[in-house]
């Protein structure tokens, strides 16, 4: 406080005094005991007034002592338990725990973790994951800037999160207690296999197993993949001491639409302690993208063949050849590719108008032109009698899909009739026309997009040269090939919207997160964040089943069901007003991942142990490590002493004080008479 706030409280005093003795006491003959009391009451009002007026600043220190935390994890996923450890992890933790010189040094804080890090309450060891990635983000988020030492009971077998080696922060040391037996058992193990979700039918698709071994001999082993009863691949491993990994590579045959289910086996002459670690399970689901194309012409043409042959290098694409007259109904295509229509195509535009199926329309010298002008909207034609040879120029602006210059510019000119080309709606243009060096405004390929329906237009024939001039150039027909695929896939490709769109996994292993999405649509496609959206799951074999409400997320609706036993499930999406619904079915694979591991993780807990400058503890150690955190001298903890400033102005009852003053006063002057 300083000396000029001093001088105004004593200057207060003897004011508030002076006029107290004035009011009451000056001049009265006899100063009874009531004048005096109520000179007591005045003065207190008023040199409460005048604290609040001058409002010094009250400083009081306060002394405390701060503790450095001790965040004591324990492992509870079910590896602890399959580990037979789950006894050393409950009892030594409490020993640390309950310790009383512990308690005095550190601020001890009790936690567990699997799949989330949470405190401590109960220990069941019953978790599906083990994220100790998950605990070193945890932490740093709870003492940020702060110095201190992690005891961490665990086997270090990780199943999920970024490498937890070099996830704690600098200034945290680790102390791992490692948990199970680490006498080395010998185990055949299939870590981990890589493979596509989906794959096409009548395509072969890439399975990538990477294998483990745990022994001191050298050995050979029997790998195999089955499907269902029949085994479809197999081969001798071997390993040896110095050998404990191996990286297996092979191609599968889709040959059936739908999930198909394989099992990975690897197998010995030798008894091992854990079997359930020598078979997993995994399953692609294979699609059939076979595209029906019609390819209607009523002349004979090279070109004909040349897209035949192009097209159908892709095996999910087959082209028929056909007259008009043979098209008797669409139902059976996903594309049209109408080859120099003329009035005898008048039915098949008649029926497409219903069909609405995508079309690919290829004009040259035979074209009927007026007729055409009649049965699209995309295209204005201005045709003459007199033919033209058009040759290519590539657009590079051009975004409807990815395609490369394959060189369009040196490829033989395309001949047309010779006349304008105007668009009547928006198009792309992939390829434009020139004729030698002048360019035109006339397009070469171009393409629509109007809602769901897709159209693609090549003004001039002989594209056969184009593919025979890539041969030549490039010794193969991949480049041309490619580029008509892509048209292909353009078309094939449906960009009509749904009102409800559903995503999920066609598979998911016992114990992940099985979550399923969803987003709604109004009428003018905006998300709609009012849906009501149910999931009903039924159980294929025992017909169980449970209705769930989709919760809001950010523009999306979300379900977590996880819980559910290996087998096969359909579901049933339905938006409530509108009674809008999608169906959909998946598995969920018998595989545990925390029943594959044998032995604890020692070697990456040595190496997270050594890069936090800690130090890894047996659990017969536990004394040792309590000894060690006693006599660190880097966590001793701190006396820290604080000032804090308060405002008078901040005192309620001084305020209550002065107002309890004056009304006293009064209530005292009216009942005796004195107002």
């Amino acid at each position: 406080m300083t000396t000029s706030t001093i001088l105004l409280l004593l200057l207060s005093v003897i004011i508030a005094a002076a006029l107290s003795f004035y009011q009451y006491l000056y001049k009265v003959k006899n100063q009874s005991k009531l004048y005096w009391f109520l000179a007591f009451l005045r003065f207190i009002s008023l040199f409460s007034i005048f604290l609040l007026l001058i409002n010094p600043i009250i400083s009081r220190k306060i002394t405390e002592i701060k503790k450095t935390p001790l965040p004591i994890v324990v492992d509870n996923s079910k590896s602890i338990s399959e580990l037979k450890a789950t006894k050393e992890a409950s009892e030594l933790y409490q020993k640390i725990a309950d310790n009383k010189a512990i308690a005095e040094k550190y601020d001890v804080q009790l936690f567990s973790f699997d799949d989330e890090f949470q405190s401590l309450e109960q220990l069941d060891f019953k978790g599906n994951q083990s994220h100790i990635d998950g605990v070193a983000k945890n932490l740093k988020q709870l003492y940020r800037n702060t110095n201190y030492p992690v005891v961490l009971f665990t086997d270090g077998n990780q199943t999920m999160g970024n490498d937890y080696v070099f996830s704690f922060q600098e200034n945290t040391s680790v102390l791992p207690v490692v948990l199970g037996d680490t006498t080395t058992v010998f185990d055949l193990k299939i870590n981990q296999i890589n493979v596509n979700k989906y794959a096409f039918l009548k395509n072969k698709f890439p399975v990538e197993v990477f294998l483990q071994y745990n022994g001191n001999q050298s050995i050979s082993t029997t790998f195999s993949i089955q499907n269902g009863n029949q085994t479809i691949h197999k081969q001798i491993v071997t390993f040896s001491k110095d050998k404990r990994a191996q990286s297996i590579s092979v191609l599968l045959n889709a040959d059936k639409v739908g999930i198909a289910k394989y099992k990975a086996v690897i197998s010995s002459n030798i008894k091992e302690k854990n079997t359930v670690n020598n078979t997993k399970n995994f399953a692609v689901e294979i699609i059939d993208q076979r595209s029906e194309i019609a390819l209607v012409s009523a002349i004979n043409h090279p070109d004909l063949g040349a897209l035949k042959r192009s097209i159908e290098t892709n095996q999910q694409r087959k082209v028929s050849i056909l007259k008009p007259e043979e098209v008797k109904s669409l139902q059976n295509y996903n594309i049209l590719i109408l080859y120099q229509p003329t009035t005898s195509f008048k039915a098949i535009f008649e029926q497409n108008k219903v069909a609405q199926i995508n079309t690919f329309i290829i004009t040259g010298t035979a074209t009927d032109f007026n007729f055409l002008n009649q049965v699209q909207n995309d295209l204005l034609f201005k045709m003459s009698a007199q033919k033209e040879d058009y040759l290519a120029t590539f657009d590079s602006n051009f975004n409807l899909f990815s395609q490369a210059n394959i060189g369009f510019e040196n490829f033989p000119p395309l001949e047309h009739k010779f006349g304008t080309i105007a668009a009547k709606s928006n198009v792309s243009t992939l390829l434009s026309a020139r004729i030698r060096n002048v360019q035109l405004q006339n397009p070469l390929l171009t393409f629509t997009e109007n809602g769901s329906k897709r159209n693609a237009y090549l003004l001039g024939e002989n594209i056969w040269k184009w593919r025979l001039e890539n041969n030549l150039n490039k010794k193969s027909f991949e480049d041309f090939d490619l580029f008509t695929d892509k048209i292909i896939q353009f078309l094939v490709t449906n960009a009509s919207k749904k009102n409800l769109n559903v995503t999920y996994e066609s598979f998911y292993n016992s114990g992940e997160s099985i979550e399923i999405t969803a987003e709604y649509f109004n009428k003018n496609y905006e998300f709609d964040d009012k849906a009501q959206l149910t999931i009903q799951v039924i159980n294929s074999k025992t017909k169980a089943s449970k209705k769930y409400d989709l919760l809001k997320a950010t523009n999306s609706y979300k379900v977590n069901l996880d819980g559910l036993e290996a087998g096969n499930y359909s579901f049933k999406v339905t938006e409530k007003q509108s009674n809008s619904s999608f169906s959909g079915s998946f598995e969920v694979l018998d595989f545990e991942i925390e029943k594959q591991f044998v032995n604890p993780d020692k070697s990456r807990l040595e190496q997270l142990a050594t890069n936090t400058n800690g130090k890894v503890y047996y659990p017969n150690q536990i004394e040792n490590l309590i000894k060690s955190l006693l006599e660190n001298e880097n966590y001793i903890p701190t006396q820290k002493e604080t000032i804090k400033k308060s405002p008078l102005i901040d005192w309620i009852w001084l305020l209550i004080l002065a107002i309890f003053a004056l009304a006293t006063e009064w209530f005292v002057r009216k009942y005796n008479g004195l107002l």
